[in-house]
């Protein structure tokens, strides 16, 4: 579902990143091809220096059809970005693209927080980001952060995830998946 980014899937992926319902959503922003190609070069690099974490999504064929990137890593903490093409919008490809990625950067790279900055008027990220259990909408409770990425204007909402969050909730889950086995087999 997920690989290391690779500049071989830059014309897919600078394809599907154009898309008018997409675009003004990524943070990575690239006007052209070449500019694309440009910033995944220099992606990779800033990965392999540490400064961020980044992959292509991969539907159940291995084609590419978005990223998912932990940037500004700070302190055992980043911001996540995350975008896929429009014709994989509402697919379910969202959340076990995130839970893979959380599986990596929590239990591989010792990253302890995740925070998300999404526009509030991206009413469509901000319901995908809610309906996760792990999720704590964080304005309050990291008010710096919060007035630090909204100091010319209230543009954004922040959200968190704790490593402890997301790990309780994989323990929970595997807890529900074990009383459902414990059902069938009875």
């Amino acid at each position: 579902m997920l690989k290391k980014r690779d500049l071989h899937d830059s014309h897919t992926l600078y394809e599907l990143m154009t898309h008018p319902d997409v675009f003004p959503f990524v943070r990575q922003k690239a006007d052209s091809y070449e500019e694309f190609l440009f910033m995944t070069k220099q992606t990779i690099e800033a990965e392999e220096r540490g400064e961020l974490i980044s992959r292509t999504i991969l539907d159940e064929w291995g084609a590419p059809i978005g990223t998912i990137n932990l940037f500004d890593i700070e302190e055992n903490a980043g911001f996540l970005g995350t975008w896929l093409g429009k014709p994989y919008h509402g697919k379910g490809y969202n959340s076990p693209a995130k839970d893979s990625f959380f599986q990596e950067i929590f239990y591989e790279c010792g990253i302890e927080t995740v925070f998300m900055r999404i526009r509030k008027v991206n009413i469509r990220s901000i319901k995908a980001a809610e309906k996760l259990p792990y999720v704590i909408k964080a304005n309050e409770t990291r008010k710096n952060i919060y007035e630090q990425l909204n100091a010319n204007g209230e543009v954004y909402d922040l959200y968190e995830i704790p490593k402890d969050q997301y790990s309780f909730y994989l323990m929970r889950k595997g807890a529900v998946q074990t009383e459902d086995s414990h059902l069938l087999e009875a």
